[in-house]
């Protein structure tokens, strides 16, 4: 936590950048419907117990998640490290306070879980802490902010868990719960298992746009696309060797209207070209997914495209209940997006109407939002299926 002196003088600088109205849409007399199947859009939608199973027990043994700050529930918390939500006002609408993640409330993960009949997953720290516990039996949760497919990325934020040492940290689960229960009976559980893997916001955010890194002098933003699908094709491979076979991959949200890219905008617009430059990412990351499909026997890869999910948002809010698009309900500076959520900053007090939380992150509305789409949406959201049809699926 920073002193009281630096805070105050972070407090001066940011004031003097001056701030923006709040864009609020009024409602449109015809809201168009939203994507293609039922989705909650009502204000009363405020996350957390929002997710509802069909009873009978969990519908998949586990589920492994894999990612960054958009699904890290506590891995950051002992590092040393810039990148932590350990502290309030994260957490104030979770039930259990702070935890780490990077939300008002739950992540599209937690929304995932409870959907598959799962409890809330434990951090890797928590489930390595569990020592010879039956937390990791139903799956762990190796996210880490700052984290990318990258080794390199993300370092101006210290300590963070890249997504190689990530399956290093599975690898060593794999060993625990080996011990307790046997290979047979683990290799069964892992092939009817969900793995879900979001990567790739902070190879751009926190690498490729950063100004300290060579990164875009080396790789114009094709080749650098490339770069990072061929690396990422290595990673799910090895995961794949290790006993995954249902994986749910996440595409890179739209980041040109994220409040801190709105920030740094003078006119508070957003950035198209950042979006422009994660497409090409995106694109083969989808085709990436059709090919593992091929290549890898008995696995089955399925994409979400949280691109358009977050865009279809931003483009209709208040389909989906929402009234400010443009600003985060907790930071400093211009649109809230300057500065992230400092400790014991108090956020906005109608969090149920913003589409983000700090200058980077949702809301747990949006999250579960995109979490019930990514679990029982159509294939213009989630490709070849979505989640609930892969964990029936049969090989």
């Amino acid at each position: 936590m920073a002193s009281s002196t630096a805070t105050t003088v972070l407090l001066l600088v940011l004031l003097a950048c001056g701030g923006a109205t709040a864009q609020v849409f009024p409602r449109p007399l015809f809201p168009r419907a939203p994507w293609n199947f039922t989705l909650p859009t009502g204000p009363g939608d405020t996350g957390g117990s929002g997710a509802t199973t069909t009873g009978g027990g969990p519908s998949v043994p586990a589920m492994f998640v894999f990612g960054d700050s958009l699904t890290d529930n506590g891995n950051n918390n002992d590092l040393n490290s810039f990148a932590k939500a350990n502290y309030l006002p994260y957490g104030i609408d979770f039930a259990g306070g702070p935890t780490g993640r990077f939300s008002n409330g739950y992540t599209m993960v937690d929304t995932i879980a409870e959907l598959l009949g799962l409890p809330l997953l434990p951090s890797n720290t928590e489930a390595s802490d569990a020592g010879s516990g039956p937390g990791a039996l139903q799956g762990v949760n190796y996210a880490s902010a700052a984290a990318g497919i990258l080794d390199n990325t993300g370092q101006n934020f210290v300590g963070r868990i890249p997504f190689n040492q990530q399956i290093k940290n599975f690898q060593t689960t794999l060993n625990q719960i080996k011990g307790k229960i046997g290979a047979g009976k683990l290799s069964s559980s892992l092939g009817r298992s969900i793995f879900y893997v979001g990567m790739g916001s902070n190879d751009y955010l926190n690498n490729y746009l950063m100004p300290n890194y060579n990164t875009r002098n080396q790789y114009n933003g094709d080749q650098y696309s490339t770069l990072l699908v061929q690396q990422y094709t290595k990673q799910l491979t090895s995961l794949y060797n290790l006993g995954a076979r249902r994986f749910v991959i996440a595409g890179v949200g739209s980041m040109a209207c994220i409040p801190n890219m709105r920030a740094r905008s003078p006119t508070n617009m957003c950035s198209p070209d950042v979006d422009e430059l994660i497409a090409p990412f995106n694109s083969k990351v989808k085709g990436m997914v059709n090919t593992l499909n091929v290549n890898l026997p008995r696995a089955r890869f399925i994409y979400i495209d949280n691109f358009e999910m977050i865009s279809e948002i931003l483009r209709n809010p208040f389909n989906y209940g929402f009234s400010v698009v443009d600003r985060g309900c907790c930071g400093l500076g211009r649109n809230r997006g300057m500065i992230t959520c400092l400790p014991l900053l108090r956020p906005c007090p109608n969090r149920s109407t913003y589409i983000f939380w700090d200058a980077f992150h949702p809301t747990d509305r949006v999250n579960v939002l995109l979490g019930k789409a990514a679990y029982s949406g159509g294939t213009d959201l989630v490709y070849p299926m979505n989640i609930q049809q892969l964990a029936a699926w049969q090989p």
